[in-house]
This record gives C-alpha cells, structure tokens and sequence, in this order.
C-alpha cells in the first residue's frame, strides 16, 4: 500500500468518522439543588438539610435522514444532601424514553411526568421550579407506577407538531405496575398547550379508573413581571396528591407573580385546596414569598418562607391531621 494511500483511506476515516458525529449527539445534563432549612411541623422544629430534586441525565438525537429523528432520555434522580440514589442505588427513575420525530409530530415510549402537569402547574411553579418544601403541596397527580410516584410508566405518548403556537399531547400508561387497589386499569393522560408572545394558555387531563382530574392555566409574560395561575377539580386524590379511592372531588388553584430586577428574583405565590367531598374540614392554604439572585446564567442563592395551613380534617405536607407545616430555608442551585 502506497504512502498517498493510506494517507486518502485515514481522511475517508477522518471524514466518515465526523458525519456520524454531525448525525447524531449526546448530552449530559443535571440540576444540584440543595437547602439548609428551619422546619416546623406542629409545635416541633427542627434543622435539616434538603435535597430539592437534583439529578442528572443523558439525552441523545440521531438523524435518520428526510426529516426523521430517534432520541433518548434516561434522568437518574439523586439526593444531594448524602450522594445516595434514588431508592437507594442508581436508577433512571425520573425520565426512561426512547421516541421518534419528525414532521408528523413525536412517538414516545418510555417512562415520565405526566405532560397535563407541565402544561398547567408546572408553568407557574417559578420560583423553585416546583421542588422541595416549597413546592406545590395541592396539585392532584395521575399516576400508575406505585413505586416511583409522581411518574407514570409503560408509557405511549403521541405529540403533535406545532402549529401557530399550539400543540397537543395524548398518552396511554399500561397497566402493569398499578397499585392493587386499581386492578387492571389503564391511565389516560392528555395535555393541550398553546404560546402566542407573552401569552400562555394549558389544559390537562388524567383518567385512572376512579380517580380523575382536569386543570386549566394561564399565564403572561410582561418583560419583568410574570403573572400565572391554574384552577384544578380532581375526583379521589389524597393529600399525597396520588390516587385515594373514595375521598370524592375537589377543587384546588394557585395564583404565582415573579418580579425579576437584575440578577433579582422576587417571588410570591399562594394556593389553595379546598374541602374533599367525603372529607370533613379537609382545606387547606399554602403561601410562599421568595427571593432568587442569579450568579450566572447557571447558578443562583435563594432563601424562601412557605407554610402550608391545613383545616382540622386535612394533613397536606404533614400525614397528621390539623398539623400545619413551615419552613424557611436558603439554598443554592447550580445547572450544568
């Protein structure tokens, strides 16, 4: 083999080599967030440490050619107060998928967050993107995975593509890891969202056997001020916020405002459950004022106050009847 040779096949390599680079990607990503916190549960304080949803993950794309895609997401949970895994090893608990797109919208199969809670609470979740002690205690979850709660498994999702700021997605979630309690029943979950400017409107849908709910949102972007709310009406949902057959319906909100000044965040948000039906005095309030200062584009410092209020029947946040919950908390944020 000539010299001019092996130097022509080393470039074909060289070549080949980045057009499958070019073709296909991979991405590692994360968020550690973590508090120190004065809590008061009752009459009882205590100082703890608070991991407030860290994880990491990879997520992948492969062009396939005339518009068709593959991807993957596997999002490992972890507690960044101790390094444990979640369940206390490493497991892709969070996100599992593999999906295909393309002009005809995406196919996902896999593992996730039901898509009706991001198009609705999740949006006005902004002060702690809906994490720890201060996130949302009343939103009613759909979910059929009884061992990694709030997530929904053997998942089959269809999303269409954009159109002029709307997209909708629908889901089946198969039966087989359900609680007992659900027998066979498959979960149904649908997701409506639409973006036009600093407008935006949502509304979702979960079905599981006897436990249901449906919430719409809506929300406005005014440059320095974010405004945002949803109203939710679920049927047997507990104060875990997962199925609980028989508690009857209720209805829930929350109302968030964020006011943004420089590397200042200034935030205030305030929900409220009201009675379950079958439930006697079992509303509740929760409030939250906090405050971010951005250090970059990736890390923040914050400190927040929430306490959560509940009615003589009802133990959100607490498993105990009539307990009321607070904390105040400081913390750090970092994403990578």
């Amino acid at each position: 083999m000539t010299k001019m040779t092996r130097i022509a096949l080393a470039t074909l390599a060289v070549m080949g080599a980045t057009t499958a680079m070019a073709q296909s990607s991979v991405t590692l990503y994360g968020r550690i967030n973590t508090t120190v916190e004065r809590q008061k549960i009752g009459d009882v304080n205590n100082t703890k440490m608070e991991n407030n949803a860290s994880r990491f993950g990879l997520m992948g794309t492969e062009d396939l050619g005339g518009g068709l895609k593959a991807g993957f997401v596997l999002e490992s949970g972890f507690a960044s107060d101790t390094g444990a895994g979640a369940g206390g090893g490493l497991s892709f608990n969070r996100q599992s998928e593999v999906n295909l797109s393309g002009n005809f919208g995406m196919l996902r199969l896999g593992h996730w967050l039901a898509p009706s809670y991001y198009v609705t609470a999740d949006y006005i979740s902004m002060h702690n993107h809906d994490t720890g002690k201060s996130s949302d205690a009343f939103y009613a979850y759909g979910t059929n995975d009884k061992n990694s709660q709030p997530y929904s498994s053997n998942g089959i999702s269809y999303k269409t593509p954009t159109f002029g700021g709307f997209n909708v997605e629908a889901g089946a979630y198969l039966h087989e890891k359900n609680p007992a309690q659900f027998g066979k029943k498959n979960q149904y979950d649908v997701a409506a969202n639409y973006e036009n400017g600093g407008l935006g409107l949502g509304a979702g849908y979960t079905k599981f056997d006897d436990a249901s709910q449906y919430a719409v949102r809506a929300s406005y972007n005014f440059g320095s001020i974010i405004l945002g709310g949803y109203v939710q009406r679920s049927k047997n949902f507990g104060f875990d916020q997962v199925p609980a057959a028989g508690v009857g319906t209720r209805t829930a909100y929350r109302l968030s405002g964020a006011y943004f000044l420089g590397a200042s965040e200034f935030h205030l948000n305030v929900g409220r459950a009201g009675s379950l039906k079958n439930v006697p005095e079992s509303s509740a309030l929760q409030y939250t004022l906090g405050y971010n200062y951005n250090l970059s584009k990736r890390t923040k410092v914050y400190g927040y106050y929430t306490k959560v209020n509940n009615s003589k029947g009802a133990n959100y946040m607490t498993g105990t009847a009539g307990t009321d919950f607070s904390s105040f908390a400081l913390g750090v944020r970092h994403n990578f």
